[in-house]
């Protein structure tokens, strides 16, 4: 029986990772705590453990781990950011799941845009109290309106597709285009030309704050912000900044920077200490959602069967996973697929 230390147990985890672990001889010890310092003591007697996307995996809680028996995290999320990677070298092998469902994923930035620019979330609210009036719900056609999309990978291509579906023009920045008749630009002309931006890139240290106080001065007045990839790809008080100049005519956030002890929890009988965020959910043009873009229950069976399918290709291939993420040659998620073989 392999054993797993499960942490940052959400009740939506259990079903679909109970059922493809007890086929396979995995079993899952369930932990409501996050994976930090203080918890990592929880993994004692278990190989692996599997992590989320606000546990954090710091060069101390990889110490920590290796000593008590661990040589396997499986992440159940495709980003890896909250991992150090460096750090895991040469003592515990890391996997993730690299395409749960972009699909998912992209549906949700469409969904939080056409909720944001056609003001339904507004007009819900209104006709629950019986308020039909349509005064202040005026919106806007995304028909021959620009998009521009950051990130060209799987979740941002098909985010595109669904854009030429509603007839936009798509302009596309990518560290790494490809020839496949996206119209890729420079991150400047993006910014200029694009009444609606989407992220769709993973978080480095390239990539942190992409969105400051510079690249919002080079945006159109107006233009509508969607960000369902991390939320420390912006800067929460530039975007706020922007949002008070009316340069920003509103924003759609499935994550934020200081998410992590805010989003997933039940918070309606606290005050809220993240005044930050507090002040982003009063504006009337910011709308927020709780890092749900993945939720369907399509993804949520891809994760379980893919992080069980990863943990079980480590410890029946002699530690060969396709999916591992390696620092070996620092080209993380592409050493092993060149390799084909074990980063250690």
């Amino acid at each position: 029986m392999i054993k797993v230390a499960f942490y940052d147990t959400k009740a939506y985890d259990k079903p679909s990772f109970e059922a493809y672990g007890g086929q396979n001889g995995i079993e899952f010890r369930f932990l409501e705590t996050k994976l930090n310092t203080d918890t990592a003591a929880l993994a004692e007697g278990c190989g692996a453990v599997c992590v989320f996307v606000n546990d954090d995996v710091n060069a101390e809680v990889i110490e920590k781990l290796y000593k008590s028996g661990v040589r396997l995290i499986a992440l159940r999320s495709a980003g890896y950011n909250n991992v150090d990677v460096k750090a895991a070298f040469g003592k515990i092998h890391v996997v993730h799941v690299p395409a749960y469902s972009p699909y998912a994923v992209a549906e949700h930035a469409a969904a939080l845009l056409l909720t944001s620019v056609r003001r339904i979330h507004k007009a819900y609210n209104r006709t629950r109290e019986f308020n039909f009036s349509l005064n202040g719900l005026t919106g806007f056609d995304l028909h021959g309106k620009t998009v521009g999309v950051i990130g060209a990978g799987k979740i941002g291509r098909i985010f595109i597709d669904i854009c030429r579906g509603f007839g936009m023009r798509v302009l596309a920045f990518d560290r790494h285009p490809a020839d496949d008749g996206i119209e890729y630009v420079s991150l400047d002309d993006l910014l200029r030309q694009s009444d609606v931006i989407s992220l769709h890139c993973p978080l480095t240290d390239e990539t942190r704050h992409l969105i400051d106080g510079a690249a919002i001065a080079k945006m159109k007045k107006g233009v509508v912000v969607v960000n369902t990839s991390r939320g420390a790809l912006i800067d929460a008080e530039a975007l706020l900044e922007g949002i008070k100049e009316r340069k920003i005519g509103a924003a759609c956030l499935d994550v934020y920077e200081e998410e992590a002890d805010v989003f997933f929890e039940d918070r309606s009988g606290h005050i809220m200490d993240d005044e930050l965020l507090s002040r982003l959910l009063s504006m009337p043009n910011v709308i927020v959602t709780s890092h749900q873009a993945f939720l369907t229950q399509d993804a949520l069976d891809n994760i379980a069967e893919t992080t069980v399918n990863n943990i079980l290709s480590y410890y029946k291939n002699a530690g060969l996973c396709d999916n591992e993420l390696c620092y070996r040659c620092g080209n993380i998620e592409r050493c092993k697929s060149d390799r084909k073989q074990r980063c250690f």
